[in-house]
């Protein structure tokens, strides 16, 4: 149901952005005939959906169809599913292969098909028929998976296998229910249940497992790397559980990617040391590379994942992506400087993050030659697109390659943190076993019109290297965003805590209490204790968030990239002005190619944190609006 629509009288100087509401885009040459007789969907409604104008009509038309599926189907049809991925996703028989009459083990087959269990579930024992009973609620068992994510957790997969998607559209419900999948899988064949859910940050770790409990109950977890259960963890906590067992005995792996024989590789180092080697590093680096961003990139990127440790090997190397040519003169005062730094390393022991994930790797693809079991039979990963080469290179060590060995969810439009990476160039093969979901369960259909308004100017591109497109259905509308502009910081502290009092008195009209799910996102956390102090003196009470929980009572002020992964009803997105978003890029004036790498990560922070609105989002900002909401409608 739609959400009441905010009055945006309230706030005279608001602008409201009408959703665009575009002609639905079908497979080239799409008939009735074809949506009949390839797929069984009826004819009536066949028609109805060709002939819809409007994308919202087809997605009303979708959510009033008499057979479920049948409007699922239509929907997957028109944001990029082929007849072919449709059959597949929910199960249907070639019409070749159905018969005339139609027997009791064929009706019955029929009633178990995604299809049909999109609209009813199979009770399969009776500890599934007690809890149904006993009244868990529907987040909390999460019985009825759309035909399309079911088919992706009960896929069986020859090797790695990548789901994509936009924000909500239940990438981490996918990998949720698929790890409860394999783990049943495997215990059913006899075997040891051995898998890690892994993703970027501890906060989504944290949630990956409460999810994990919340549908298996019965689930073993671990908390020891390669122990029978499943561990959730971020990647970085089980690099250091490898090394800490490696012990000293880590020397050689040591020498093999770090060109240095170390044993005290486990402290992290808390100083950029690349600005240390920079000063170290003679007058043969161009100007335009006396970067520590510029140096840290090439290392992490190209240096570490090949496991460089001579001149003569740098020198030989390719360098896909860089986007920086370098000749032998200036490659050779390169590794002048990450000699330096690696030198400084030693000399400190220390390492960084993206060296334990190297060095845990290396270690565990020695034992596996030493004929050591490696410690997974499956791992997956949420929000895969934030990872570095080192992570990819652990994920790939972890496991052994064969049958669905990994599995990434990702979404490349999300990608705030991590450069630009391909999977096959660090030994992760997925192609032909790559999905992409297309259905938004949390945001309003305007809401979410106006997020692709920001990605619109950016050129995005999926783990695979391919154009990653942005077409997506939500069948929730909901009220306009609003856009506010001001004419100084004071003037939108004003119109900010004007428009959380307006949405704290609609919930107690309302008799909603649960001011915890309005949230203000900024950029940094400098501008979160600015909103926090200066909303306080407007009489308005909310809570700055870092680390902890959200927790209860009051509205919520943090970080954009504290935000990922959360959703609020109601989001006010603070200061996106041209001072604000995106960041001074100047250490990136060295590449064209890093400078725009990293405008699309300031794009993609934008649309995350526009995302994070289930019901109502607005926009402020002061001065000039940012050029990242150039595409936006009434932001001029």
């Amino acid at each position: 149901p739609a959400p009441d629509r905010a009055p945006a009288t309230a706030l005279p100087d608001a602008v409201t952005v009408a959703s665009r509401d575009d002609a639905p885009t079908w497979p080239q040459d799409l008939s009735i005939e074809t949506l009949r007789d390839e797929l069984g969907i009826d004819v009536r409604l066949a028609a109805a959906a060709l002939a819809a104008t409007r994308e919202s009509q087809l997605l009303d038309l979708a959510s009033t169809a008499d057979v479920p599926w049948q409007g699922e189907a239509l929907l997957a049809l028109a944001t990029g599913s082929s007849i072919e991925d449709v059959r597949e996703d929910f199960g249907l028989r070639r019409p070749e292969d159905v018969s005339a009459e139609s027997s009791d083990p064929e009706l019955i087959a029929g009633l178990r098909t995604r299809a049909a269990r999109s609209s009813f579930t199979w009770i399969e024992n009776d500890e599934d028929l007690r809890r149904a009973i006993d009244g868990l609620t529907f987040a909390q068992w999460q019985v009825f998976l759309h035909p399309q994510q079911r088919a992706l957790v009960e896929r069986r997969a020859n090797g790695p296998m990548r789901i994509s998607g936009g924000a909500g559209t239940g990438k981490t419900v996918v990998t949720v229910h698929r790890t409860v999948e394999l783990a049943e899988r495997d215990a059913e064949a006899g075997d040891d249940v051995r898998i890690l859910l892994t993703t970027y940050t501890r906060n989504l770790a944290d949630d990956l497992r409460r999810q994990v409990a919340e549908l298996a109950p019965s689930l073993s977890f671990t908390e020891r790397v390669g122990q029978p259960g499943v561990m959730v963890s971020g990647l970085d906590k089980v690099a250091r559980a490898i090394l800490q067992r490696a012990g000293d005995a880590i020397a050689d792996t040591a020498e093999q990617v770090l060109g240095r024989r170390r044993t005290n590789v486990l402290s992290v180092s808390r100083k950029n040391l690349w600005q240390d080697a920079l000063s170290l590093t003679g007058d043969g680096l161009p100007d335009d590379l006396r970067s520590a961003d510029f140096l840290e990139s090439e290392y992490e990127l190209v240096v570490l994942p090949q496991r460089v440790t001579t001149l003569r090997q740098y020198l030989r190397i390719r360098r896909p992506g860089r986007g920086v040519a370098l000749d032998r003169r200036k490659r050779a005062a390169v590794w002048e400087a990450i000699e330096k730094y690696r030198d400084r390393s030693a000399e400190l022991g220390v390492s960084s993050f993206a060296e334990l994930l190297a060095l845990a790797a290396a270690w565990l693809d020695a034992e596996a030659a030493r004929g050591i079991a490696r410690p997974y039979r499956h791992v997956l990963v949420d929000e895969a697109q934030d990872l570095t080469p080192a992570h990819l290179q652990l994920l790939r060590a972890l496991v052994e390659p064969g049958p669905d060995d990994l599995f990434l969810a990702e979404d490349s439009h999300q990608r705030i943190y991590g450069k630009k990476i391909t999977l096959s160039h660090y030994g992760i093969q997925v192609r032909g076993r790559s999905r992409r979901l297309t259905r938004n369960y949390r945001t309003t259909r305007q809401n979410l019109d106006l997020a692709f308004e920001i990605l619109d100017r950016g050129t995005y591109e999926d783990l695979e290297g391919k154009a990653e497109q942005h077409h997506y259905v939500s069948p929730r509308s909901g009220p306009e965003p609003l856009l506010l502009h001001a004419s100084d910081n004071a003037a939108e502290l004003d119109d900010a805590a004007a428009l959380l009092g307006l949405w704290l008195d609609e919930d107690r009209d309302s008799g909603t209490s649960a001011p915890e799910s309005i949230a203000v996102l900024v950029r940094d956390k400098y501008q979160r204790d600015n909103v926090v102090t200066g909303l306080a003196h407007r009489g308005v009470e909310v809570r700055s968030v870092g680390r902890e929980a959200v927790g209860r009572g009051r509205p919520v002020v943090m970080t954009m990239h504290r935000a990922k992964g959360l959703e609020f009803r109601k989001v006010l997105l603070f200061d996106v002005s041209v001072d604000a978003i995106p960041r001074s890029l100047r250490d990136q004036q060295y590449s064209d190619a890093d400078r725009d790498d990293a405008l699309l990560r300031e794009r993609s922070l934008l649309y995350v944190a526009a995302t994070r609105a289930r019901d109502q989002l607005a926009i402020s900002w002061s001065g000039e609006a940012s050029p990242l909401l150039e595409g936006v409608r009434g932001a001029g």
